[in-house]
């Protein structure tokens, strides 16, 4: 049995998946490769602690120090429907999530109190069935699933005061799946990020090409591409809450760190339709930021309310009203007033996510860059 982490957290707790890519760039092109399907998962919990507790923290890590432990994912705790009580065999709870194992073992807790930890011997859609009774009655539980982990930090411990401190633990899962599906709309193949970002700070961005500046020092400056490709990179920062919580790690570890592409809408203003378009239309008419020979080649998203349209633009000619541009059939009519985004194909420029969870919320930023298509 191994030694349970029972101390309640404090928010945020922080989350570091950790995956490992091997990328072999030429000038056109480049292939990525996962050294690590699954993602180390990195655990900071914190918690505020009575003197009792404080003790109890440091003596469990003195005796521990190089042991395995079982860690409490409250990050992915929900709350129980109904209270628990101490001969109860079941544990009503949104296992939706798909967090719990069975068999296997979860954690329930109360009001900023220690984990109690239960058996469980089947995982049903509203409930936990339990191998043994709970032995203790909560009246306002959350369940939380464990892994196990080994602790990869020195154990922190800030007093306040001599009654009162802080504790704070990093621990590295050794337990994970790989979580392959994703929810996204695709576009040929690769998910399109369809969530725009969050302003927490002024958004980055840079656009740039790989090239060699050959000076001699004798005359001008000459310029020797070393990539063919434009690379544009962007930072971006998502939230979510409730069951987007879950969807956003599943998609996180489909993409394997650097290794899987997927599409990045500009969110922009660099096309603007000049008319309807009808579900039969192979063309449409768009006011453009660009001369013709720009957008052939490109892709774009209709952002229509009913679900977006992805198109590949096939060709572009000058029109009376604008630029034409040649795609095909959307299927469905498309208003005047439709937004209309470039997508660009990137790649996490990282083979590290750092995500705050809070009580009812996920947070993360990301660095991205363009790759060729």
């Amino acid at each position: 049995m191994l030694r349970l982490w029972p101390f309640a957290v404090r928010q945020p707790v922080t989350e570091v998946l950790e995956w490992s890519t091997d990328t072999l760039i030429t000038e056109a092109a480049e292939q990525r490769i996962a050294l690590r399907s699954v993602p180390r998962s990195i655990l900071t919990v914190s918690h505020l602690l009575n003197a009792v507790d404080l003790a109890r923290a440091a003596e469990f890590v003195r005796a521990g120090l190089v042991d395995k432990w079982t860690v409490p994912l409250w990050h992915m705790a929900r709350p129980a429907a109904s209270a628990v009580d101490v001969a109860d065999l079941t544990v009503f709870v949104d296992t939706g999530e798909g967090a719990f194992e069975a068999p296997g073992k979860a954690v329930i807790a109360a009001d900023g109190g220690a984990a109690y930890l239960v058996e469980v011997s089947a995982v049903l859609p509203d409930r936990l069935e339990l191998a043994a009774p709970a032995g203790v009655s909560l009246v306002h539980p959350i369940v939380a699933p464990l892994g196990v982990g080994i602790l990869t930090r020195p154990l922190e411990i800030n007093r306040r005061r001599q009654g009162l401190g802080t504790v704070t633990a990093t621990f590295t899962l050794q337990t994970g799946t790989d979580l392959s599906a994703s929810s996204y709309a695709t576009h040929l193949g690769l998910d399109v990020l369809t969530d725009p970002a969050v302003l927490r700070q002024p958004l980055g961005e840079t656009i740039g090409q790989t090239v060699e500046y050959i000076d001699n020092g004798f005359g001008p400056i000459l310029i020797e591409p070393v990539l063919t490709h434009v690379q544009r990179r962007s930072t971006i920062t998502l939230l979510d809450r409730g069951a987007a919580r879950w969807m956003r790690r599943r998609w996180l570890r489909s993409l394997r760190g650097r290794q899987r592409a997927f599409w990045l809408p500009t969110w922009g203003w660099e096309l603007a339709l000049q008319a309807s378009v009808t579900p039969s239309a192979t063309s449409v008419v768009v006011t453009a930021t660009a001369d013709t020979g720009g957008w052939i080649g490109r892709h774009v998203m209709f952002d229509l309310a009913s679900g977006p349209v992805f198109r590949e633009i096939t060709n572009a000619v000058y029109d009376a009203l604008g630029i034409r541009l040649t795609i095909a059939a959307p299927g469905k009519s498309i208003p005047v007033s439709t937004p209309i985004h470039l997508l660009t194909q990137v790649r996490l420029d990282t083979d590290r996510i750092e995500l705050e969870h809070f009580g009812n919320r996920s947070e993360f930023a990301a660095s991205l860059i363009e790759i060729p298509g």
